[in-house]
């Protein structure tokens, strides 16, 4: 399905309804059914979200959530997944799971791993044992799993880094990739490919074409948010986001801010995914629609006002900062998950807000008011 304007078209896995600028709204489908795009995915790296139980990912707006590779197959192990009728079953959620490769840890564990040609061997950081993990063996697991949405295995190479590296990284993930589309075969998995490169224009449209010539069902963007500043990963994004077919979801792989993910949709980016919510939440750095709250601080020791009036949220509408900094303060577990709960739910408004807008045709306006209001004071 299409029209002249190319603004609404359709093939069997994504449909893109409407468009405010660059920002696009549309709809991903998967095997666990269907995802609004924008998203954020919230993590559930070993299977699970800290401090949150499935049912109330879902009931924040939550569509879909991302486990690893690397980590479900060091523990339990993707066997022992399979035997439970996969990780939806495994863990009790009934929507799309996007399972990162392991290429993420190719960066993360660079002190414990060895790049070969054929692969990555790492040394476990559970027990030190030696894992050799090839891009048909990271299919294979993510295969067991059961995930929606598989990922390529990639390079991920550091900032800064030697254009040569840079060079090297982008080799891999385009050699690599076309092993993980074979590898892949007649499954109903979808996969996604991931787009290196790292702050080189040209050598992020060498990746985009070789990857788009192989074909995959979406695309994804790897290689930002690794310690480069926030202005130059706006750049790599204006340069390679029209790189990437209009017809397939586009992914910026862990990122970030609220700020960064406004600043992505903007350029045209329908997926995202990041640890700060649920990671920032245990260390009591709050978001809400006023401002960053830092609950720790002796300021809300005798504030009886909700965390956030404008959010909807169980700790919003129960409790007081004064409550949750003194749990957070105590070390009670009740107060990570409380702080965990907004955190998420802050993000999975923040999309839906974001996605209303887009077909609003109001998302430039709805951008600033967001940054003024909930990022700048």
């Amino acid at each position: 399905m299409s029209n002249i304007k190319g603004i609404c078209y359709s093939d069997a896995v994504f449909k893109l309804i409407k468009t405010s600028g660059k920002a696009r709204l549309g709809t991903l489908k998967t095997a666990h059914g269907k995802a609004e795009t924008p998203f954020f995915m919230t993590i559930a790296t070993a299977g699970a979200v800290k401090g949150l139980l499935p049912e109330e990912v879902r009931e924040l707006g939550g569509q879909v959530l991302l486990g690893n590779t690397y980590h479900l197959h060091l523990r339990p192990g993707e066997d022992t997944v399979k035997k439970a009728g996969g990780l939806h079953k495994f863990m009790n959620w009934d929507g799309p799971i996007l399972t990162d490769s392991g290429g993420y840890q190719v960066f993360s564990l660079s002190k414990i791993r060895k790049l070969k040609q054929d692969g990555v061997e790492f040394q476990s950081h559970l027990d030190g044992k030696k894992i050799f993990l090839t891009p048909e063996k990271a299919i294979d697991i993510q295969k067991k799993l059961g995930s929606d949405i598989m990922m390529c295995l990639d390079v991920c190479p550091p900032y800064p880094a030697k254009r040569k590296e840079v060079e090297e990284a982008v080799a891999y993930t385009s050699d690599w990739a076309v092993k993980c589309k074979k590898a892949k075969g007649k499954s109903k998995n979808l996969l996604f490919a991931i787009v290196q490169g790292g702050m080189h224009a040209d050598l992020r449209e060498k990746s985009a074409e070789e990857l788009i010539k192989i074909d995959f069902d979406g695309y994804a963007i790897g290689g930002l948010s690794v310690g480069e500043p926030n202005k130059l990963m706006y750049k790599v994004l204006d340069s390679t986001v029209p790189l990437l077919p209009s017809n397939k979801p586009r992914y910026l792989m862990g990122v970030g801010t609220p700020e960064d993910i406004l600043n992505a949709v903007e350029r045209g980016i329908d997926m995202f995914d990041c640890v700060l919510p649920t990671r920032n939440a245990r260390h009591g750095y709050l978001y809400t629609s006023r401002g960053v709250v830092r609950i720790k601080n002796e300021k809300y020791k005798n504030d009886m006002k909700p965390l956030d009036p404008d959010c909807g949220c169980y700790t919003c509408k129960n409790f007081s900062k004064a409550y949750l900094r003194h749990l957070v303060m105590a070390g009670e577990i009740l107060g990570l998950r409380l702080c965990t709960l907004h955190n998420v739910a802050f993000y999975h408004k923040l999309t839906k807000d974001i996605r209303e807008a887009i077909r609003e045709n109001k998302f430039e306006k709805f951008k600033k008011n967001v940054i003024k209001y909930m990022l700048k004071r």
